[in-house]
């Protein structure tokens, strides 16, 4: 892994530049909590030898994915479509790390098949769940099935 010496933000991306003077950019547009983020937000972000972190929004970039060719992966397609779904908080539910999660869905990494049903059950479990509350008298309730 190359050394990252600039971190810059403009109106619409976050470039990085290596230790060779190499620059690559992501588009803020390609992640929705970055997208909807204010300036400041976006300013808000921290950064390791792997990557840049915003904890705030809970996002996650790599440096690796910065330089790579990018194919939409399924994992991609889903959460760019429903961006009410919470990367972080699926991964987290399934006792993932956030990185290694992030990875799945731009594709650093590819899941077993396993994995990949089970990020999948994960999310029908969480529709589920959202699908069982019901608002009686102005009161929600959740009809929860075991």
């Amino acid at each position: 892994m190359e050394k990252i010496t600039r971190i810059w933000l403009t109106d619409s991306e976050i470039w990085i530049q290596t230790e060779d003077g190499r620059t690559a950019s992501e588009s803020f547009a390609d992640y929705p909590r970055l997208r909807y983020a204010t300036r400041v937000q976006r300013e808000s972000y921290t950064y390791d030898a792997f990557g840049i972190h915003w904890e705030e929004l809970e996002e996650d970039l790599s440096f690796e994915g910065f330089f790579r060719k990018k194919e939409y992966t399924p994992l991609y397609r889903l959460f760019m479509e429903h961006p009410e779904l919470n990367a972080s908080a699926v991964a987290r539910r399934m006792g993932l790390s956030q990185s290694l999660f992030a990875q799945y869905i731009c594709g650093a990494k590819k899941p077993s098949e396993k994995r990949y049903r089970e990020i999948l059950k994960t999310i029908h479990d969480i529709g589920k769940e959202l699908e069982s509350i019901n608002d009686v008298s102005g009161k929600v309730e959740y009809a929860l099935s075991v």
